[in-house]
This record gives C-alpha cells, structure tokens and sequence, in this order.
C-alpha cells in the first residue's frame, strides 16, 4: 500500500524490466485476472501488476476467454504441454519457447520471446536447482513459487486450469534480519471472528509482497475463502465477497489516535491509489507501537479519535476502500502513526500455535 500505489485493473496487463543485482526482474500480468492487488507496490507481480496481485489480488479468471484460447495453447504435435509438474524442468533447459507458447493473449502483447529468454537467462544465471516453496488454487488461478538454492532468487507462475500461463514473476529475494528477528512488545490477537486465509504473510517476498518496503514490511492482507474462492457470483459486486462486511475487532489495548471513514469503497477490480489506506483506524497501544487496520468499509468506523478501547471491541466491518482490488483486512503494526513514514514491527501475535504466512488458513477470535 505504498502512497504512489499502482493501479491494477481487469482491463491491463502489465509488465517489468528492471535491473537490480546484474539480472532483470521480470513481472507480467495478466488482464483477465485480478491478482490481489491490495495495496500497490512497485516491484512486485500486482505493482505493475504489482499484494499486488496485490487482491495481489486475488484472482478472478475470465473462464470464457481461457476456454477461447486453450485450444491455440495446447503444444504443437511432438511437443510437451508445459504444467506446473515440469515448468522447473522446461525452465532449467532453457525451454523458453514451450513456456512462451503457453502464455496467455494479453502476455504475449506484453513481452516477446526474445524479452523473454534473455530474462529467464539472466535468473538462471547460477541456478542449479529451484525448490518448490508454495502452491495454492484461489478463484480459478493455481500459483506456483520456488526459490533457488541460495534462497536468493525466486519464481512466481499462475496457471489456469487449462495450463494456460496468466502470471510469471522472476525477482531477487533480500532478507532483513536485523527487523525480522525484532517483535512488539505488545500481544496482539487476530482482529477478525471465524476462518480466514493469509494471502499476502511472511519474511521475503514470495510469501508478502509487502516485504521489500520498510514501512509495510510485516504488514498482513487476509481475506475469507469458501471452496478456493474469495467470492461468489458476480466478481464485480462487493456483497458477493465472503469478507465484505465481516466485523473487525481492535488487537490490542489502546487508544485511537486517527480514523477515517469516508471513502468509498471500490468496484473489484479498480483501486483507488489516491487514498491508498481507504477508510482506516490507527490504534496507540504504548511502547510506541499502533496498529494499522486498513481498506474498512465506508461509514463503518464505530471508533473516534480518543476513544479508549480493549481488546476486541468492535471498530468497524471490513471493506474495499482505497488502493484496494477487493474485500480483504490490511494489518500491521508500526513505530509511529503515520502509515508511510512508520517502520512496520513484526508482530508478537497472543496465540503462537498459528503462522500468520502465505498460504495458511487460521482461526480467529471466537465466534
């Protein structure tokens, strides 16, 4: 959610080259999709995209325009279909050209062949082995990770059920020690009721694409998911969100320190980077530490600045507001109350028997 958020939409597929390190990142989108693209960011798949993706975000897959081109994507007679079992393996061989043939329409007018495999050579430059780090199906889209073997370089493809590819991301992969190994000394608890779904979580960028920028570093994107789907119906309406509406709860001990509560919330799919934190509510639970509860529904904040509040006293109803692409709870707790120019703090979660990371499935308060 940084405050130059890119815009991600259904209408664009978007594409980065940029060198960092002697080698190219390479991020690629597609149109058709939207990959949770949460809050914006500048590097990753969702930005330009890029949690994004923020919904990432989360994705919404165009079913009829897979069906259209699965048929101009199959593998010429004599050639092997590239699926997520062997896409390592046609990568490792400099197979670039099976990969490419699989590319989504909107793909190909993003990057050529040429584009390409110069950049897959680049990543591959030192690479003796990629090892598989995440795999998950969510609205229609299955995303595979992998890192090479020094944990320096990492991979993201999005596959669609018929093995067309609508995502790929090839980046470094930095660590920050020094912070990861520093917690609040506040214990926070889950501020949501009920089974939710971390889709943006964890300590490098593969697993939260907040990682790279310090003041969002340990920030979470959760959503709520039914049958590997965020939604219902209409990908188009906020009610058909299984987390629209859902009720959030302060973490913490504090006091209200700022609120917003008056930007609307956004058709999914089009974000609103002018307001990147949408409606929100900054909690001061001492030791220097506020928590951060972001994208909340229009009209929905039920605190106001002074209010002194316990641990899960209702504060709002989760929403689509700001740099947001869909229903989905932005958390984190920083040094300071301002979002963009706090450090985020890696957060001493009350309940330790959860990992808050990509991919996992966690309970939250009682319901």
């Amino acid at each position: 959610m940084n405050r130059e958020g890119h815009l991600k939409s259904e209408q664009h597929t978007q594409q980065i080259f940029r060198h960092r390190k002697g080698w190219k990142v390479l991020a690629i989108t597609l149109g058709a999709c939207v990959i949770l693209s949460a809050c914006g960011n500048d590097n990753s798949i969702t930005s330009e995209q890029g949690e994004k993706q923020s919904a990432e975000q989360t994705s919404n897959t165009n079913k009829e325009g897979e069906n259209i081109h699965q048929e101009q994507n199959s593998a010429p007679e004599g050639a092997a279909m590239v699926t997520p079992d062997n896409f390592v393996d046609t990568l490792m061989k400099g197979s670039s050209e099976d990969i490419y043939r699989q590319l989504g329409p909107q793909m190909k007018e993003a990057i050529t062949l040429e584009k390409l495999k110069t950049s897959a050579d680049e990543f591959l430059e030192g690479v003796t082995s990629l090892d598989q780090v995440f795999a998950a199906e969510m609205n229609n889209l299955t995303e595979f990770a992998w890192k090479d073997q020094t944990g320096t370089k990492g991979i993201r493809v999005y596959f669609t059920e018929a093995n067309q590819i609508d995502g790929l991301l090839i980046q470094p992969l930095e660590t920050h020690e020094d912070t990861d190994q520093k917690f609040t000394k506040t214990e926070f608890h889950f501020p949501l009721k009920g089974e939710w779904y971390v889709f943006w979580g964890g300590n490098d960028v593969m697993s939260n694409y907040h990682y790279e920028h310090e003041t969002q570093r340990y920030a979470l994107d959760i959503i709520r998911t039914k049958e590997q789907s965020s939604y219902h119906g209409d990908a188009k309406e906020n009610e058909n969100y299984h987390a629209f509406g859902e009720p959030l709860y302060a973490a913490a001990d504090g006091t209200v320190v700022e609120i917003k509560n008056d930007i609307p919330d956004n058709v999914p799919g089009v974000m609103n980077p002018e307001e990147p934190a949408g409606n929100y509510v900054v909690i001061d639970h001492g030791n220097g530490e506020y928590s951060i509860t972001a994208h909340i529904k229009k009209g929905s904040v039920s605190v106001k600045k002074g209010d002194k509040l316990k641990q899960g006293d209702l504060i709002g109803e989760l929403g689509n507001s700001g740099n947001s692409s869909e229903a989905h709870l932005h958390f984190q707790v920083s040094d300071g109350p301002d979002l963009f120019t706090s450090r985020s703090m890696n957060i001493r979660w009350a309940d330790q028997s959860q990992q808050l990371t990509r991919g996992n499935t966690i309970q939250g308060l009682a319901e």
